[in-house]
């Protein structure tokens, strides 16, 4: 079996420094706001690039939290997309605020043209998902943002170490927010995340809303808060894997460079390589749009290649969120069309080349 993630093996081969990390947070007793989360915190904003980082809980923390502390409520209009998994738009509905989805480009991330027709007089924010680790036209989307007087709240939970124009995903709004979900490349045992920010009235702010609104150097509770920390013991593994994280990316662009030279001439994939030199993509997922997409996916799963569809029904059309009114064509047809390969560290040339032979082979034999 190609496994889409290999979890075990991933902690097999570093096995001896996350239990000795482990080890000594817990001999110390260290598992709330201690020093492994404020060394993490440090380590993460000089990475992306900016003054502060806030450990959270989660990637939906980190979204909704920085709408909360940029005042973001009722009847507000928060623009994004629904090519995305449902705590980006959830974390707008949780501050009361109204979301406004707008359609996907071919590189699955923000459209800026139907970005400019969304806009009204109630648009506060807009929340460009930077998608499988390619960061949204940002040059584009802070322009218009500085135009109208709007909040940018990157979600970058898929985007850790993606850069356009030399600048980090995280480093170009109000705040950015990340996932630190077992199956990031950067991945806690367990959920997390992170806002990045330059703001230092946001920082403080964060940090109260994370912490139950105490502002613990007062001895005072600020405001009404969330449980949402980032534990230390998540920090002290956290730290551990940051040590390799420029080595995980290298690696997982290798990876899409052999799927690349492998698929390239299938002519019933689109392969996720796109224009612009300015971008820098590090592959959190590889995303193809493939003909008869259902069909291979049942095919490599008989062949024992995990794969995942991300997602078979588009967000907005999910009767329970009653988002139905929006139309996004582009949307639509990436759901119908999209699969993602296995891509992890762990994976070697040898389970690469199976699967590009595994996919080569099902369309050798199911011909059109």
């Amino acid at each position: 079996t190609v496994r889409f993630v290999d979890p075990k093996k991933h902690y097999q081969a570093h096995k001896k420094e996350y239990d000795a990390a482990l080890e000594d947070v817990l001999l110390r007793g260290d598992l709330i706001l201690r020093k492994d989360l404020e060394k993490f915190e440090k380590r993460f904003a000089a990475f992306v690039g900016t003054k502060y980082a806030i450990g959270v809980n989660s990637g939906f923390d980190a979204l909704h939290l920085s709408l909360k502390a940029a005042g973001i409520g009722t009847q507000d209009e928060v623009i994004t997309v629904a090519h995305t998994f449902v705590a980006t738009i959830a974390a707008i509905v949780h501050t009361r605020a109204n979301p406004i989805l707008i359609d996907v480009g071919k590189d699955f991330n923000m459209d800026v043209e139907k970005l400019k027709a969304a806009i009204t007089k109630k648009t506060k924010a807009i929340i460009p998902v930077h998608l499988n680790g390619r960061i949204c036209d940002m040059e584009a989307i802070g322009q218009i943002a500085r135009e109208h007087n709007l909040i940018v709240v990157e979600d970058a939970a898929q985007a850790l170490g993606a850069a356009y124009t030399g600048k980090r995903a995280g480093a170009f709004g109000l705040t950015g927010c990340f996932s630190l979900y077992p199956f990031k490349i950067l991945g806690a045992f367990g959920d997390g995340g992170m806002v990045t920010t330059n703001s230092k009235k946001m920082r403080e702010m964060l940090r109260m809303l994370r912490d139950h609104g105490q502002d613990r150097a007062k001895g005072a509770v600020m405001l009404y808060g969330f449980n949402a920390r980032l534990d230390n013991v998540q920090a002290a593994i956290l730290n551990v894997k940051f040590n390799y994280y420029p080595s995980w990316i290298k690696r997982r662009r290798e990876i899409a460079k052999l799927y690349y030279k492998k698929l390239r001439h299938i002519r019933n994939l689109a392969l996720p390589h796109f224009e612009g030199k300015e971008y820098f993509d590090v592959y959190q997922n590889y995303v193809i749009r493939a003909e008869r997409r259902d069909a291979l996916k049942s095919y490599l799963t008989r062949k024992g290649i995990e794969t995942l569809i991300s997602w078979q029904k588009p967000v907005h059309h999910q009767k329970g969120l009653n988002l139905q009114h929006f139309r996004l064509p582009e949307t639509v047809r990436l759901c119908r069309e999209v699969l993602s390969l296995p891509l992890n560290t762990e994976l070697t040339d040898e389970e690469i080349a199976d699967v590009c032979a595994a996919i080569q082979n099902f369309y050798d034999t199911h011909k059109s």
